[in-house]
């Protein structure tokens, strides 16, 4: 039985009320992998003034092959988010985004940050192309499935 999204967030309730640091799911179609960082008073986030940790961000779990790069009608092919969380174009407040419309990806370029309960997940591109369209505002909620980017691909 596959995992929706409102088990996905009991899930993640029940782990930062826990005093487990690592949890991994894995059911067809569908991976989980959550862990608790240290957090240090130094590092603060501009966005909620909340502590973050001082780790590189976590890469976002790789969705099933049908879901996050759909092609289209009109040949441009689409990169979903792979979760429930809050959409971030750049690493930081003011920062330089990771990309815009008309930059060149690869497969591993990392297109934006999702952020789920203060634990940020790098999202690589997964296709080479170019940036046509960003869908989602910076800052906005987008849950498992919404599309993030359109990708002109190379062919």
């Amino acid at each position: 039985m596959p995992l929706n999204d409102d088990d996905v967030r009991e899930i993640l309730r029940i782990i930062d009320e826990s005093n487990l640091d690592e949890l991994s799911i894995e059911t067809e179609g569908f991976s989980l992998h959550v862990r608790k960082g240290s957090a240090d008073a130094g590092d603060a986030d501009a966005r909620s003034g909340d502590v973050l940790p001082r780790t590189a961000p976590e890469r976002a779990p790789t969705p099933p092959a049908s879901a996050p790069h759909a092609a289209e009608r009109d040949g441009l092919e689409t990169i979903t988010s792979p979760m429930l969380g809050t959409f971030y174009r750049a690493e930081a407040p003011g920062a330089a985004p990771f990309v815009d419309v008309g930059a060149p990806v690869g497969p591993d370029t990392t297109v934006c940050i999702i952020e789920v309960m203060k634990m940020m997940n790098s999202v690589p591109a997964g296709v080479s192309g170019t940036i046509a369209e960003i869908v989602p505002e910076n800052g906005q909620l987008v849950e498992y499935g919404d599309p993030l980017f359109r990708v002109k691909p190379d062919r």
